[in-house]
């Protein structure tokens, strides 16, 4: 296997079988899944609480880092590993303060060295650059910036913090970004929009060396 890990993100759709699905992932993916991150929008804390939990005790059981989407407040009420910032959700410096020292913190950074620079510099723990390919996850609009497999490489050879590369990520397209240097392959779609297992063991098979 390469060094690299699979940073599974969650459909919005979280209740019904999810858990069962997410379980059935985990289980096919030991040692490939190191991250699930929570993704949900437009629910108030309590009902995002109550969909959390048995993902939450199934991440755990599992040693998979829970990470929430861009609500710090609400990785905190769940005790989670770790908050996941968009540009527009406050900083590492004031997310570590709220979370503490344990905490995981990532930042988006879409295309741009200088934003992944700057969220080095105020102490996140990894940063995602994306969207690399076209997707129906990661919200960007028509104009945004796709980043280049340079800006892993550079990334990952001249700082020590993590790279996550995310957006439309496949089986089939992983291997270029795998050999760029990203630290983690961040999905969604491409496991959950068929079957879990048969995904997973797609990328697993992937991930293998040359």
């Amino acid at each position: 296997m390469t060094d690299t890990q699979l940073y599974l993100i969650s459909p919005l759709e979280v209740g019904g079988d999810f858990p069962q699905r997410l379980e059935r992932a985990l289980t096919a993916g030991k040692g490939l899944v190191t991250a699930f991150q929570f993704r949900v929008k437009g629910i108030d804390s309590h009902e995002a609480a109550e969909l959390a939990a048995p993902l939450q005790a199934i991440c755990a059981a599992h040693d998979v880092a829970f990470i929430v989407n861009d609500s710090v407040a609400l990785a905190k009420r769940l005790k989670a590993d770790g908050v996941h910032l968009g540009q527009d959700d406050g900083s590492p410096r004031d997310a570590r303060e709220e979370l503490g020292r344990e905490a995981q913190i990532g930042v988006t950074c879409h295309a741009s060295r200088h934003m992944a620079m700057e969220a080095g510099e105020a102490g996140a723990d990894y940063v995602a650059f994306g969207a690399f390919y076209p997707s129906t996850t990661k919200d960007k609009g028509p104009d945004a910036e796709v980043p280049e497999l340079e800006t892993l490489q550079w990334w990952s050879q001249i700082f020590e913090i993590p790279c996550v590369a995310i957006g439309g990520i496949t089986p089939e397209n992983c291997a270029p970004l795998i050999a760029a240097g990203a630290d983690f392959i961040a999905v969604s779609g491409a496991v959950w929009n068929g079957d879990e297992v048969a995904a997973i063991e797609a990328f697993a098979e992937a991930f293998k060396p040359a």
